[in-house]
């Protein structure tokens, strides 16, 4: 018994009844947008080798004697078919030729959905997993990532990850200067976006440039006056410097710990059930007790510390006890 496949059938189908090359076109479309529809309930489902088969059969479908798809609606199922091959590859197993194929087929299809679809956040996510595909979980290629960003950037170059996503490549291989020099354009192309301050923070961090790091912080702070957590991430890292940092000197040290002090208040007045920031309220006041001179204000800063690791441990408890009642 022989097996056809849907795109065969179509044709013998049109040939048999004389149809014209457009009704034909418009019963494969419909059959390509049923077995797309298939596909994509099979993906949610997450049985991504059964989805293979059904992507498939719709680009093929779609595609006709065509080199592409003759409708763009349908140009998504290349992306979902490379994300089943994907979904299906396993790092562990790398150098197995099958598994090794699966990552290969999905590079093939994030190629081409990047290429065809239209739909901006499709083709952004195409890219993006592209990328994916040449870092270190996988083929670890970076060099073959880069062309690939700098199309991103030629495409939207307000998106600020498609920077961030380059200037990892570039920091990896030692290029601090461009990697530095990408994250700065991500801040300038969209300085609203808190995340390009948190990013170009944890790059200088990276780098052991605390000034920098510090300057982007409170950048960010600026822009969110109102979010707790943007201060909170600044007495952090002042506490970071002050009580793991072994190189500064006392002064600077009590000048952080001060500074950190302001940030964590300003956190706590916004959200006074906030319990990481009462306890770096509590770390900060010990490490500022282990500078003070002073013995009776040392053990007033202990006492102080403890009150707010009580109040962190009484905040945590009723959340996780709200947490579970509901």
């Amino acid at each position: 018994m022989h097996k056809f496949s849907s795109k065969a059938l179509v044709s013998a189908f049109c040939a048999a009844l004389g149809l014209a090359a457009a009704g034909c076109s418009q019963i494969a479309t419909l059959q390509a947008t049923m077995a797309f529809k298939d596909a994509n309930q099979l993906y949610r489902g997450q049985d991504f080798r059964a989805a293979v088969t059904k992507y498939q059969e719709a680009i093929d479908l779609c595609r006709g004697s065509e080199p592409d798809c003759s409708d763009p609606r349908l140009n998504p199922a290349y992306f979902f078919l490379a994300n089943s091959f994907d979904n299906q590859y396993r790092p562990a197993r790398r150098g197995e030729p099958a598994n090794d194929e699966l990552l290969a087929k999905a590079i093939e299809n994030y190629k081409k959905a990047a290429e065809v679809v239209t739909e901006p956040l499709t083709k952004q996510r195409a890219m993006e997993y592209l990328v994916a595909a040449y870092g270190p979980d996988k083929l670890n290629e970076p060099g073959e990532a880069e062309p690939i960003l700098r199309r991103m950037i030629e495409l939207d170059p307000s998106e600020p990850s498609n920077y961030t996503y380059l200037s990892r490549i570039y920091e990896e291989n030692g290029d601090y200067d461009q990697a530095e020099q990408l994250l700065v354009k991500a801040r300038d192309m969209k300085p609203t976006d808190s995340g390009v301050y948190v990013t170009l923070a944890a790059f200088y961090n990276r780098q052991g440039e605390f000034d920098k790091t510090m300057e982007a912080l409170h950048a960010r702070a600026e822009r969110e006056p109102n979010n707790p957590e943007a201060f909170y991430t600044i007495a952090t890292y002042y506490w970071e410097k002050a009580y793991r940092d072994f190189t500064t000197s006392e002064a600077d040290k009590m000048k952080f710990v001060l500074a950190g002090n302001e940030a964590i208040d300003k956190a706590i007045q916004l959200k006074s059930d906030y319990p990481e920031a009462l306890t770096y309220k509590g770390l900060l006041l010990r490490v500022q007790a282990t500078l003070e001179k002073n013995p009776t204000r040392q053990q007033e800063l202990v006492k102080e510390a403890a009150t707010f690791s009580a109040k962190a441990t009484e905040v945590q408890a009723k959340q996780r006890a709200a947490g579970a009642g509901e």
